[in-house]
């Protein structure tokens, strides 16, 4: 079998094969690519089916809906259940992943935020596809050398490098944002924005009060009005991906922003560009509800986790409460 997959097939395969979820851009874009099936001709780039609102992050033009790669990776935030994180990995096949960015890109979603072990999928799928997604490449720094394997992400071909969440919660909960400075200075250094992410809404305040001056911000953001959310006065600063207790009323890998309002707060006099993650609370909150509540609360992107069959759906919500979005407290910072 052929290993060059070419983008027509990919989306193609994608769409068919999730025949439910076909709406009217699908059946466009399946028109569009039937009109040349049988011709021995190169075939060109589908066309996009519509584009993204996009912003600035340093040079780079990136769409204000942002993939995110955890299902690709399998890294599965499901509460309880123990069998998610095998199932997102038996799913998501080397051509599933294919078809998934293919898609997004069709739906004008043109950056992933991902881990720097995914960068290899991303770089075949570039070169056996003709793909241009951009890349946003989590980074754990290490604590004795911080700036160690730095070189060899950039030279993998990520775009921009950001500081991973935990990796900056713990830096501060251990008192050594140094660690911190150091990795984003030499980002920086290398003629590449570089951010900082974090759960914990104290390391946004720490970064500010140490003069710590990321290009960006990769924060959790979401609201607590969801069933599996544990009450506030049982939330605990750092427990983010660190504790997993068994009563019900403590977090179990159920909250991802513990500090919501204390966030939105921060970022009305922050003008840096805030990239919101886990704005579903790993699916436990509707998108049209947690995309609105992150845009009209000052997020500037939005990045978030899609299987393929999902893709359609969420771009058009992301474009309708764009649309309706244009006027909120803090003004838009990319």
């Amino acid at each position: 079998m052929s290993h060059g997959i070419s983008r027509r097939k990919l989306i193609a395969g994608s769409i068919a094969g999730a025949a439910g979820f076909v709406g009217f851009e699908e059946k466009i874009l399946l028109a569009a690519m039937a009109q040349n099936a049988d011709s021995n001709a190169p075939k060109s780039t589908p066309p996009q089916v519509a584009s993204m609102p996009a912003g600035k992050i340093g040079k780079l033009e990136v769409s204000r809906l942002i993939i995110g790669g955890n299902l690709i990776g399998g890294w599965a935030h499901s509460r309880d259940l123990i069998y998610v994180s095998k199932l997102f990995k038996a799913y998501n096949t080397k051509e599933k992943i294919f078809e998934t960015l293919a898609l997004a890109e069709q739906h004008g979603i043109n950056t992933i935020l991902l881990a720097d072990s995914l960068l290899e999928i991303i770089n075949k799928y570039k070169k056996e596809t003709g793909g241009k997604i951009q890349t946003i490449i989590d980074f754990r720094p290490n604590e004795s050398n911080p700036t160690a394997g730095i070189d060899k992400v950039i030279d993998e071909g990520a775009d921009t490098i950001y500081l991973h969440g935990a990796s900056c919660d713990n830096c501060v909960k251990r008192n050594r944002p140094e660690v911190m400075q150091k990795a984003l200075e030499y980002i920086k250094s290398k003629g590449m924005p570089a951010g900082v992410g974090c759960h914990s809404y104290y390391v946004l305040e720490q970064c500010r009060d140490l003069k710590i001056e990321p290009d960006y911000w990769v924060k959790t953001f979401h609201h607590d009005k969801y069933w599996s959310a544990h009450p506030k006065e049982k939330r605990e600063p750092f427990t983010v991906d660190n504790k997993q207790s068994d009563d019900h009323n403590e977090i179990h890998d159920n909250m991802f922003c513990l500090e919501p309002q204390e966030t939105i707060d921060f970022f009305k006099t922050d003008k840096k560009p805030w990239i919101a993650f886990k704005t579903l609370a790993a699916g436990a909150i509707p998108p049209v509800n947690g995309f609105k509540y992150a845009f009209e609360n000052g997020a500037d992107f939005i990045t978030v986790g899609m299987f393929d069959f999902q893709i359609a759906e969420d771009a058009v919500i992301a474009r309708s409460v764009l649309d309706k979005t244009q006027q909120r407290e803090r003004p838009w910072c990319a």
